[in-house]
């Protein structure tokens, strides 16, 4: 979904910065750099480094919410106990974006939610600063991780709710890019 906007984006004639982790896509498109990460923090720290020169960004990365408190170095090899991780909040990126969030700025996120979607959406506006946020379900057959094909509503900072039928991510994108052009535009 992240590589859609992007290149939506780019279509559109922006200059995008793609802070992107390991992924199975690619884009070639001119008008996107891509910025590499391999983990959350990296990408925490790339998100914070370009964001203040920034017209704005789309929160599309799936970062978990938590991370191991003390990462192994090597393999854990199997025993006959059992084994427990403990986890420490991961850094949240739109949250610190939307902290620093300069007048002018937008700032999109989404939201993959399993129940209470547009509850815990609008929550995540509010709490976040964003100026929109993309509400995806788990729950959706065919839409979100492992399709090239989404579902989404799309929730703004004026409690209006644009519901969306399963559509290819591409169409997709392009609707979100929709969305922020109007922002853009108020």
């Amino acid at each position: 979904m992240g590589y859609a906007i992007a290149e939506a984006l780019a279509d559109e004639g922006a200059e995008v910065i793609l802070v992107s982790g390991p992924v199975s896509v690619s884009t070639a498109k001119k008008g996107i750099q891509l910025v590499p990460v391999e983990s959350a923090h990296e990408m925490y720290e790339a998100s914070i480094a370009c964001f203040p020169d920034c017209d704005g960004a789309v929160m599309t990365a799936a970062v978990a919410d938590f991370t191991p408190a003390h990462p192994e170095l090597q393999k854990t090899k199997r025993g006959k106990e059992n084994l427990s991780i403990e986890l420490k909040p991961t850094k949240d990126i739109a949250a610190a974006l939307g902290a620093v969030k300069k007048t002018g700025q937008i700032l999109a996120g989404f939201a993959l939610e399993t129940n209470n979607g547009i509850e815990n959406a609008r929550l995540k506006l509010e709490k976040k600063n964003l100026d929109l946020i993309v509400l995806n379900s788990l729950k959706d057959e065919g839409a979100g991780f492992g399709f090239d094909t989404n579902k989404v509503a799309i929730l703004g900072k004026d409690n209006k709710i644009k519901a969306f039928e399963l559509k290819s991510k591409r169409d997709v994108a392009a609707d979100i890019v929709n969305e922020i052009i109007s922002l853009l535009h108020q």
